[in-house]
């Protein structure tokens, strides 16, 4: 593979683009907003500086890197002979397939298409084109560059050589692919997520904090990170949307969210990226303290 193109400039999106590029693969970087493409360009670029600053890449590969990316708001005929589509948009269904279905019109026919959903049926999504062999879910892991994990999701009507091309895919970009069959939530989210619920449902029903809750998974499990401040770093908004997939998948009330998870989404308490979640951001992530309604 090529060149590759890339639907959503977003947190992962721009992770995604970021990652091909550094490791030699031409990328078009698509989002509707031109606001989240100026983000997306400032976002490489300062993860990029950062990496300069560990040694880990040159002053010189950042420069090849970014040259790599080329930036789009708009679907047309440039992407029309890429090697593979990639979409890292919003986790709706509705969403990825009105994306598909466009993409599906102005790709060539060997054109792969691979979603980063986190949950979502790859199934039921590929139904919107008219390749259902050639679809595959790539599942990122947040900070894309950084995290070596791809959740590789063949459908039901996935064929062996995408599958194939896509574990190999991975081994290039310096991945660790592992190859999961399409179910709810996949692997990572299936587990994940009903512990993140499960620790609301510990603070909500008031049997300890939040900083003592994420303590005792530090300290007690050796999480790098508390579960209710991976909630925070994930988006509050992504959570409850995961969990009602595997809800509605399963029809198990094991995956039911909280209800506090449900309030603090519709009162936009969403995590870092509104500043306050369960913690309370407005100093930045290092400075970091309990939201006050949880004092």
């Amino acid at each position: 593979m090529k060149e590759i193109c890339v639907i959503g400039a977003g947190t992962m999106g721009n992770g995604i683009a970021h990652c091909f590029a550094q490791n030699k693969l031409n990328v078009i970087l698509i989002d509707s907003s031109i606001e989240n493409l100026e983000k997306a360009k400032e976002n490489i670029n300062t993860n990029l500086d950062r990496m300069i600053k560990k040694g880990i890449i040159s002053t010189n590969e950042k420069i090849n890197t970014l040259n790599r990316i080329s930036f789009k708001n708009s679907l047309d005929n440039a992407i029309k002979n890429v090697d593979l589509v990639i979409e890292a948009v919003t986790e709706s269904i509705q969403i990825k397939r009105e994306i598909f279905s466009k993409v599906d019109k102005i790709c060539n026919s060997e054109t792969i298409f691979a979603t980063n959903t986190s949950s979502i049926s790859i199934k039921e999504i590929s139904k919107s084109t008219s390749r259902s062999e050639k679809f595959i879910g790539m599942h990122f892991m947040n900070p894309v560059p950084l995290m070596k994990l791809v959740e590789v999701i063949q459908s039901p009507l996935t064929n062996k050589n995408t599958t194939n091309q896509i574990i190999e895919l991975s081994k290039q970009l310096n991945k660790i692919p592992v190859l999961v069959n399409d179910a709810p939530g996949f692997v990572a989210n299936r587990i994940l997520l009903p512990m993140i619920n499960e620790s609301i449902l510990t603070l909500e029903e008031e049997v300890s904090g939040v900083k003592e809750i994420d303590t005792v998974m530090i300290l007690g499990m050796s999480h790098p990170m508390g579960p209710l401040q991976l909630a925070d770093f994930i988006g509050l908004d992504v959570c409850l949307s995961i969990l009602e997939v595997l809800y509605t998948g399963f029809q198990n009330a094991k995956y039911k969210p909280s209800n506090l998870l449900i309030e603090m989404v519709k009162n936009g308490e969403l995590g870092v990226k509104t500043k306050k979640g369960f913690y309370n951001y407005n100093n930045g992530i290092k400075n970091k303290t309990v939201a006050e309604r949880f004092n």
